[in-house]
């Protein structure tokens, strides 16, 4: 069993501040400036942590509430950290059919997180998506680019067990 849930702590750096207060100053002006604030902003950071948020809302005068329900409106945008490791796990028809719930509870007890979240040392992430296109394998995850199919969940602690090691 993993370690109990805590949040990555937001460690934005002065250049990638710099560099998103450029991108509103360079923006604001423009109608519909928002959502390329919004993209620029999860380009410099990876993600759109509050932190972020408020300084977006706070450099285009608008409320914080406007700048968070279009963050969380659009699945382009997430609102927490990715892992060094991407782990992505197929939920999608052939995958669930054949077991892919049970192997993404068994990672989220394993690396102590759930999905959309990220360990606390930054190593895994762990997201779940509609189709990977690789039904024959079913069930799959992705590691990053890596594939892994016909997957029990007894398989995942040695899956991980290779990516704990560098």
């Amino acid at each position: 069993m993993a370690n109990a849930k805590t949040k990555v702590p937001f460690r934005g750096t002065p250049e990638q501040e710099k560099a998103l207060l450029a991108a509103i100053d360079r923006l604001k002006d423009e109608r519909g400036a928002l959502m390329p604030i919004l993209q620029e902003a999860q380009e410099i950071y990876g993600y759109l942590p509050e932190e972020v948020q408020r300084i977006i809302a706070k450099g285009l005068n608008v409320p914080f509430e406007e700048v968070y329900g279009v963050a969380t409106f659009y699945s382009q945008f997430t609102l927490n950290p990715k892992g060094k490791y991407k782990v992505s796990v197929c939920l999608g028809t052939a995958c669930y059919v054949k077991g892919s719930g049970a192997v993404y509870a068994r990672l989220a007890d394993e690396l102590g997180i759930q999905g959309g979240e990220c360990t606390a040392d930054a190593r895994f992430s762990l997201d779940a998506c509609r189709c990977v296109g690789a039904c024959g394998l079913a069930p799959v995850i992705m590691i990053n680019d890596e594939v892994y199919g016909r997957l029990v969940p007894d398989d995942i602690p040695k899956i991980l067990a290779k990516y704990k090691e560098d």
